[in-house]
């Protein structure tokens, strides 16, 4: 029978006498506890073998007959037979798996702070990695201190017997009278909450994997964390197994509640947690409540706004105890869109651009918005919601040491600045927003409504901007158009067969669409970005209505086989003319690193089309 790396670095029996330390290709390097005494053996691998084939058939055997049966069987040292004790135990931690393994609880971080600008989402993905575990919350604040966080004696009632000046119950109609009191207990806060929870987890564990426990700080930075935690500070460092390396002395209060919860409590993994102490029974002196460590399955994660860093700042000894996950801002995908008197804004196009003003006004990340710093109902933020909660902290925190400065604050129809009084209207008892100073606003910013920019395209005529620095005026939208085009364009030239059939180079434009002229044809193709529904369509365009199309139409069912896809169909009577459409759906246009492959669809698809709808247009 072979070992098969069944006994990994880490692993310790079930009783805690042996812990592996090392290995290499012939040995273990054990540390081996017995009657107190701890000393590190190397043990071979082929030796162990040999005990783990003679306990798998002899079950019942003791140290000391597998030593007698084994010994002078090999030319194995014979030293190596005296650890017959620890080879026994050892052969029982790979037949019965009666080890402590490494397992997912020690994969993720025991303590972790996710800190990123509001609203990027760090409360979700704390919620999204913990779901379905154990979790016990608090917030900090400026007033957080140790009692609140960890526990502390409070007034509380308590039903109790009303007794008479003898100290005898008193009872009325046979019954014994109660009377509420206020008295004095030790109340455990979220802390002590999860350190107990932890515990008694471990309490109902077999073996091996106790039920994980998380507890969860959010805006760990708005209260004094030196404070808070006070001498819980050192349980912070934990040794490789994920317990705290040095244990903190309970105060007397602390140590009767909980001798109280634990009591009645055993460990079944005593040994093996107090081997790493050196054979100090730290476990005992866990449920007495003598000392404070912090249990393998307690996890503290945290959150933090970059943007109230300032609040209470953090100093590095307290920082190297955690690990950092910084949650960028980035385009949730969720398609919120901000409404204003109906016309409706891109959430994620005015975050691009008030976080880009943002940095170069101050200078510093820390105030940027991140994609959920608003909620949207239903996908929409209303133009109320928006300026309470958006414009207010962009006028009352970001910007207003900076004095407004720049186009995208001036009021080009008032005149002067976009004060923050000016979104709402003036001389009534209740305010209302002003959903055109919303508009100036968003406009300021380069964007456009959702539904002005998406237009189809019906043979209007290109866009030409002469002036000396276009962009400047141009939306985001248009800005975002023209960088594709210039990209696709600059691309397709490479391709032989686009550069033969559809001619030279075009020039990069801000329109969603872009024509490509088929020779001899009374059609020609057009692409056009459709941005907000994250689409493109390829048509065949007939500026008239001609033959062709009728031809073409009659002949559809064929056309749509060869080219494996289903296209709308469609006269337009005011303008006489035809459009044939495929739509191509889940594009990311914002995904640059990945634009070749949408470029290499759309030259396919466009060669092909023009090949079949020539094609089927001269057959008759």
């Amino acid at each position: 029978m072979g070992l098969n790396n069944r006994l990994q670095i880490g692993d310790v029996s079930n009783n805690g006498q042996v812990e592996i330390v090392d290995e290499d290709r012939l040995c273990y390097l054990v540390r081996s506890t017995s009657k107190g005494a701890t000393g590190l053996r190397t043990i071979s691998k082929s030796l162990l073998e040999e005990y783990v084939n003679y306990w798998s058939e002899h079950s019942d055997a003791t140290s000391e007959s597998a030593r007698q049966a084994l010994s002078g069987r090999s030319e194995i040292d014979k030293y190596e037979y005296g650890y017959t004790s620890t080879l026994s135990v050892m052969a029982q931690m790979v037949l019965q798996s009666t080890h402590k393994v490494k397992n997912n609880v020690s994969s993720l971080p025991r303590q972790q702070i996710f800190y990123g600008a509001p609203g990027t989402g760090k409360s979700f993905t704390i919620n999204q990695k913990i779901k379905g575990e154990d979790v016990i919350r608090t917030t900090f604040h400026p007033d957080s201190d140790y009692s609140s966080f960890v526990g502390a004696y409070k007034p509380t009632t308590r039903e109790i017997t009303m007794r008479d000046l003898s100290g005898h119950p008193v009872i009325e109609h046979a019954q014994i009278l109660t009377e509420e009191k206020i008295v004095y207990e030790f109340v455990p806060q979220a802390f002590l909450q999860a350190y107990i929870a932890a515990w008694e987890k471990y309490a109902t564990c077999d073996e091996g994997n106790p039920q994980r426990q998380f507890l969860v700080i959010e805006e760990i930075n708005r209260g004094n964390c030196a404070q808070i935690f006070g001498d819980l500070f050192q349980l912070l460092d934990r040794n490789d197994r994920g317990f705290s390396d040095y244990p903190v002395k309970a105060d007397s209060d602390m140590r009767r509640y909980l001798a109280k919860a634990f009591k009645d409590q055993s460990i079944r993994q005593a040994g093996a947690i107090n081997s790493l102490y050196g054979g100090r029974d730290v476990v005992s002196e866990v449920l007495e409540g003598n000392i404070l460590l912090l249990p393998s399955n307690l996890f503290i994660w945290a959150t933090m706004n970059t943007s109230d860093q300032s609040l209470f700042p953090i100093d590095s000894a307290f920082k190297r105890r955690w690990d950092w996950s910084y949650m960028p801002i980035s385009d949730a995908k969720k398609g919120y869109v901000i409404d204003v008197a109906g016309s409706q804004y891109d959430w994620w196009q005015f975050l691009e651009e008030i976080n880009k003003k943002i940095e170069s006004t101050t200078n510093s990340e820390d105030k940027k918005l991140g994609y959920f710093f608003c909620k949207a109902h239903g996908g929409v933020i209303s133009a109320e919601t928006f300026v309470g909660k958006v414009v207010f902290y962009l006028w009352n925190d970001v910007f207003k040491d900076f004095d407004l400065v720049g186009p995208i604050f001036d009021d080009t129809v008032e005149g002067g600045k976009l004060t923050f009084a000016k979104f709402y209207t003036e001389g009534e008892m209740k305010t209302k927003v002003r959903a055109e100073k919303v508009a100036q606003f968003l406009g300021n910013l380069g964007l456009t409504p959702v539904e002005e920019s998406e237009e189809e395209y019906n043979g209007q005529a290109e866009n030409t901007d002469d002036s000396e620095n276009p962009r400047a005026t141009w939306s985001v939208s248009e800005r975002k158009r023209y960088d594709f085009w210039e990209a696709f364009l600059a691309y397709a030239q490479k391709n032989d067969d686009f550069k033969t059939y559809f001619g030279g180079t075009k020039k990069a434009g801000k329109d969603h669409w872009k024509n490509f002229y088929v020779s001899g044809a009374d059609f020609y193709m057009s692409v056009v970005l459709k941005l907000w529904e994250r689409a493109i369509a390829l048509q065949v365009y007939f500026d008239r209505t001609t033959d062709t199309y009728y031809h073409l139409a009659d002949q559809k069912k064929d056309i749509e086989a060869e080219m494996d896809t289903t296209y709308e169909w469609r006269e337009n009577p005011e303008k006489k003319s035809s459009t044939i459409v495929e739509r191509i759906d889940d594009i990311d246009f914002d995904d640059k690193e990945h634009w070749s492959t949408i470029f290499d669809l759309i030259i396919t698809r466009i060669l092909r089309m023009r090949e079949v709808f020539v094609k089927y247009s001269k057959q008759q």
